[in-house]
């Protein structure tokens, strides 16, 4: 069972078996919180919404049809809750490890935590990086931002991602070069030290 496809599971899981639901949450909680966590910016959110986001794919089983892939259907339930919570506003008090406990907001509680890896100056320098770029993506225009995170993030193809949000596959390619664009823009100071790393 663990060889097939997400569709033969979801098919499985509709019949009545539950180990099939098991393994396709397995395969796919970790990348579908990761799309979830970047689009609302908040882990305890990113929890609420992927755990709603396998409820409501409990509720759908029975109405599942093999008209598109698995993961476009899934991330489709994906974006709708993220986009939900994104006009609801409504976020928890929770402190998140990715919040900034410096003025500036270069430092979360996650970079406190030792790690014992690479030397010091590679890793404020990466972190620096890290913090900039995940503003750079920020700071992309919604659509655009979607786009970058579906393909990047959630790494699905650009007519999955097109089924996804409901537009033609030209359109997502071309926000998905807008997007890269920005970053590249945003991120031009940081060139050389990505050559030094590679």
């Amino acid at each position: 069972m663990r060889d097939d496809s997400d569709e033969s599971l979801m098919f499985r899981y509709r019949d009545g078996d539950v180990r099939a639901f098991e393994l396709l949450v397995t395969r796919h909680r970790k990348p579908v919180f990761n799309f979830i966590l970047r689009f609302v910016r908040d882990t305890a959110q990113a929890e609420d919404v992927t755990q709603e986001t396998f409820l409501r794919l409990i509720k759908g089983a029975d109405a599942y049809e093999r008209q598109a892939k698995f993961t476009t259907w899934l991330y489709t339930i994906a974006r709708n809750l993220c986009v939900d919570a994104a006009r609801r506003g409504k976020h928890r008090k929770a402190a998140s490890l990715d919040a900034p406990v410096d003025e500036e907001g270069s430092v979360s509680l996650l970079d406190l935590v030792p790690d014992g890896g690479a030397a010091v100056d590679r890793q404020v320098q990466s972190r620096e990086l890290a913090v900039r770029l995940r503003q750079a993506i920020e700071a992309l225009p919604d659509e655009q931002r979607e786009i970058f995170l579906l393909r990047e993030v959630a790494d699905l193809q650009f007519n999955e991602i097109a089924a996804v949000v409901g537009c033609p596959e030209n359109t997502v390619k071309s926000r998905m070069r807008y997007a890269l664009e920005k970053l590249r823009e945003a991120l031009e100071e940081y060139r050389d030290l990505a050559r030094a790393v590679q």
